[in-house]
C-alpha cells in the first residue's frame, strides 16, 4: 500500500513564476499547480478594493461559447452594477484575457467564470476538486491556501482533527496571483488533484474572486 502512495508524492509537483508563461506547465504529467505570481496594475487593484469596500453582493455565474481560437468572450454586463468605478474597463480587459489565454492554453470551447465577493470562507475544509483544470485569482483580499503533496493524508480531506495547523506547511496565494489547479477529472491526474481551501477572511474584510472552468 505505500509503494503507489510514495510515486505518487515523488511525482507530483507544483510551479511558480513571475510571467503568464509559467501556466503552460500545468500541461506536463505530474504538475497539478502553476501559479502565475503577478502584481496587478493598480487601477485594477483599485476597482477591486472599492467593489469590496462598497459591501454590496456580487455572485455572477456564466457559461461562455469560444467556438474558434480568436473568439472574444461574451462579457457584455458582467459586473454591470459596479460599471461607474473607475477602473472598471481595464479590470473587464483582464477577466477577458484571462478567459481567451485559459482557453487557448487548454483548447476550451466551453468555460465556465464565477465572479463573486465573499465575507467568509467558501470551501473552509482542505479538499479536491472534481473537475479538470480550474483557473482561480484573487483580485482583493486574501488568496486561497493550498499545501504540497504528502502533507495532508488524502483519505483524510475534510476531516477536520487531520489538516494541518502549523502555518509555515500551508501555502496562499497572493493577491493578484492567477493559478490554474488541475482537478480529480483530468485524465492522468486521477487521485492527485491540488488540496486546497479557502480562507476565512479577518472580520469585517472581503474579498473578490474568478473562477474559470473547462467545461468542454
Amino acid at each position: 500500500m505505500l509503494a503507489p502512495n510514495l510515486k505518487r508524492t515523488l511525482r507530483t509537483r507544483q510551479v511558480q513564476g513571475d510571467t503568464p508563461g509559467i501556466l503552460t506547465q500545468i500541461l506536463d504529467e505530474g504538475t497539478n499547480l502553476a501559479v502565475w505570481q503577478r502584481q496587478l496594475p493598480a487601477h485594477i487593484g483599485d476597482f477591486a478594493a472599492l467593489v469590496v469596500a462598497l459591501d454590496q453582493p456580487l455572485a455572477e455565474s456564466r457559461v461562455l461559447d469560444l467556438p474558434e481560437e480568436d473568439t472574444q468572450p461574451a462579457l457584455h454586463g458582467l459586473a454591470a452594477g459596479f460599471s461607474d468605478l473607475h477602473g472598471y474597463e481595464g479590470f473587464i480587459a483582464d477577466v477577458s484575457w484571462l478567459v481567451s489565454a485559459f482557453a487557448c492554453l487548454l483548447g476550451a470551447q466551453r468555460v465556465g467564470l464565477r465572479l463573486r465577493t465573499l465575507d467568509k470562507a467558501m470551501c473552509p475544509r482542505f479538499h479536491v476538486d472534481h473537475v479538470p483544470v480550474r483557473l482561480l485569482t484573487t483580485y482583493a483580499g486574501v488568496g486561497s491556501q493550498w499545501l504540497e503533496e504528502g502533507v495532508m493524508d488524502r483519505r483524510r480531506l475534510a476531516q477536520p482533527e487531520a489538516e494541518p495547523v502549523d502555518p509555515q506547511i500551508i501555502q496562499q496565494f497572493g493577491c493578484g496571483d492567477v493559478g490554474l489547479l488541475k482537478g480529480e477529472k483530468w485524465h492522468g491526474n486521477e487521485g492527485a488533484g491540488l488540496i486546497h481551501r479557502s480562507p476565512e477572511p479577518a472580520p469585517g474584510e472581503r474579498r473578490l474572486i474568478l473562477t474559470l472552468d473547462w467545461l468542454a
